[in-house]
């Protein structure tokens, strides 16, 4: 006697509109309290756990598919149907298609889906057509910062400065290869075992990072640096605590004096928001040329002219690197120039221009201090396969950076400038510096919040007088030590 489909549904379910996630098994609220052996199916049934409805193989005959079952299914026949089409259509026109493969499928294997379930099957196939399967959801999701996938079962975001394991996964390999491989098309290149690395931007300026195996050992990987729809301001770094109002009033009084700021720290300690924010203070009469990896300042100014680089073709042609452009721009009469990141022979083009009239110039790059970042640029030099001397080149940074802006993340997820320094010249090898404003820290809350506040060193910038020439008049009293 065949007894019918087997329900998978809640009949007091009242909440159709529930959020889809792009995987996983069904959960115990997604499904119909059977009644346990033994009892009535009218009355007195017993609400079973996910194990409990796993195991209940009395009321649920062997091989009939759950969620990732139906889905499997119903996504293999829309695949088959779409191969006879040109090209992909919109989500719109899929969901009813979707729909009606589902009542098919659900038909044949003798199951009834509830309103939740029907949705998230539609959503995530939708997703996994047109979208970037359970990516969707991570990128919709406002709180999130970073999304870091490690393998199709384990996927991390950043949060409110913490990382947490993310409760959406990949339902397989397969699904993130498939999701790996629409990012990769839609800005037309390849990743493969021949090129396993790669470097793009989403449609909404997000930076992606992809590595698959062999070089990755646990699968294919994916890190996204999410790109803010709204850039932050000057006002929102000194309400979040990155740094005080003093310490914004100098460094827009440097961008607006021309002077050469280099903006250093670590990873993810948020150098590039940081930069597009000292970018937002040069003048709307200027022409400003930006050269990134992976383009993310978001510039309101109006003269614009944003570059890219380009990695070598699988043929290993056609690359061109931060330094082309740092050359290229040069020729390109720019009364700014912006580099996205320093990190090999471009700081020996980039500290010749800032020496030859491209003054006001903006960077980045990684150094853990001020005092490192002298360092780093000399190395840097030295990787464009220049024989100069170490004083000669340290000559060329003393006479080239004015201004360090060094930031850090902090252990409780929180970014904080933890010092604006001038530098001052060159005295015998050594680069001179000193720290105008910084951060001391002076513990850990008993949330684990880092405790501490900026202060003025009570040194007094030997810029004033040049800031002054353009204009730029500060209240020296903003430069009194602060005393703890």
């Amino acid at each position: 006697m065949n007894p019918g489909p087997i329900p998978l549904t809640d009949p007091e379910e009242t909440q159709p509109d529930a959020t889809v996630h792009g995987g996983g098994e069904l959960s115990s609220d997604e499904v119909l309290p059977l009644p346990r052996p033994g009892q009535s199916g009218s009355g007195g049934r017993g609400l079973l756990d996910r194990v409990g409805y796993l195991q209940a193989t009395t009321a649920v005959p062997s091989g009939t598919p759950g969620y990732a079952g139906v889905r499997e299914r119903v996504q293999a026949r829309l695949v088959a149907e779409l191969k006879e089409e040109a090209s992909t259509p919109s989500a719109e026109a899929l969901r009813p298609r979707i729909n009606a493969i589902l009542d098919e499928v659900t038909r044949e294997q003798g199951v009834a889906l509830s309103r939740t379930m029907r949705a998230r099957v539609i959503e995530s196939i939708v997703q996994d057509m047109v979208g970037l399967g359970p990516l969707d959801d991570l990128l919709k999701d406002p709180s999130v910062k970073d999304i870091m996938v490690n393998s199709a079962k384990k996927v991390y975001v950043e949060q409110e400065g913490r990382i947490h394991k993310s409760p959406i996964v990949f339902e397989s390999e397969q699904q993130l290869r498939q999701v790996i491989d629409r990012i990769v098309m839609r800005v037309g290149r390849r990743v493969d075992e021949s090129s396993p690395m790669v470097d793009v931007r989403l449609e909404d300026g997000s930076r992606v990072h992809i590595i698959i195996p062999p070089l990755s050992l646990t699968g294919a990987t994916i890190t996204i640096r999410k790109f803010d729809r709204e850039a932050l301001s000057g006002e929102d770094l000194v309400r979040f605590g990155t740094m005080t109002e003093d310490m914004l009033a100098f460094v827009r009084a440097c961008v607006h004096g021309r002077l050469n700021i280099a903006v250093s720290g670590g990873g993810s300690s948020g150098k590039t928001t940081t930069l597009n924010i000292l970018s937002g203070f040069i003048s709307e009469t200027e022409r400003i040329v930006t050269i990134e990896d992976v383009a993310e300042l978001q510039l309101n100014q109006t003269h614009v002219v944003p570059l890219e680089t380009r990695p070598v073709s699988v043929e290993g042609k056609g690359g061109v690197t931060t330094r082309d452009l740092v050359i290229n721009a040069l020729r390109m009469r720019p009364d700014r120039i912006v580099v996205g990141e320093c990190r090999g022979g471009e700081a020996l083009d980039m500290l010749q221009a800032m020496n030859t009239g491209h003054d006001g110039s903006l960077t980045t790059l990684h150094a853990n201090s001020a005092k490192e970042v002298v360092a780093r640029l000399e190395t840097m030099v030295l990787m464009a396969g220049t024989d100069l001397p170490s004083k000669a080149i340290r000559e060329q940074i003393g006479a080239a950076i004015n201004i360090i802006v060094q930031q850090a993340r902090m252990r409780d997820g929180t970014r904080k400038i933890m010092s604006v320094t001038e530098v001052t010249g060159v005295v015998g090898q050594d680069v001179q510096m000193q720290d105008i404003f910084r951060f001391i820290q002076t513990g850990i809350g008993s949330d684990g919040a880092v405790m501490g506040r900026h202060v003025a060193t009570g040194a007094v910038p030997n810029c004033l007088e040049h800031l002054e020439s353009y204009g730029e008049v500060l209240d020296h009293s903003m430069f009194n030590r602060t005393e703890l």
